[in-house]
């Protein structure tokens, strides 16, 4: 079995500074999935999102408590293609007010570089080239 589409639900506190956030970092915004409620961001096309959901509108999904701030409970990874682009979306996502979560880490043949966005979720931008990985 393989999935066709992900979908990753995260809540947030401010649905539109979450949207602007996003929309700076240079991702777009799947407006049929968004509303005052919750924003879709699209990380890739047709196949993997996130929606922000506002914190209220998050519980009615989960009667687990809400991790609170200076807690984490997912780490999420996503590939780029290039070093350059690994950390053009860091710089961007601290310019507009992410912080850094740990400082780049270069394995020669993969490259990550990671940022806590407003909400406090952790995101670890990577870049990789399997065909350099040693022992390959």
């Amino acid at each position: 079995m393989k999935a066709n589409q992900i979908y990753v639900n995260l809540p947030v506190k401010d649905v539109q500074k979450t949207k602007n956030f996003w929309t700076q970092l240079g991702f777009t915004i799947n407006e049929q999935f968004s509303d005052d409620q919750a924003t879709c961001v699209q990380m890739k096309e047709d196949n993997i999102y996130v929606m922000f959901l506002k914190e209220d509108y998050f519980k009615t999904f989960t009667n687990k408590p809400i991790a609170k701030e200076n807690t984490s409970q997912v780490l999420v990874a996503i590939g780029l293609n290039s070093r350059e682009e690994v950390d053009k979306v860091v710089n961007s996502a601290l310019e507009n007010g992410g912080s850094q979560h740990e400082e780049p880490q270069d394995y020669g043949w993969m490259y990550q570089n990671s940022f806590w966005d407003p909400d406090g979720h952790g995101w670890n931008m990577t870049f990789a080239d399997p065909s350099q990985m040693p022992g390959q």
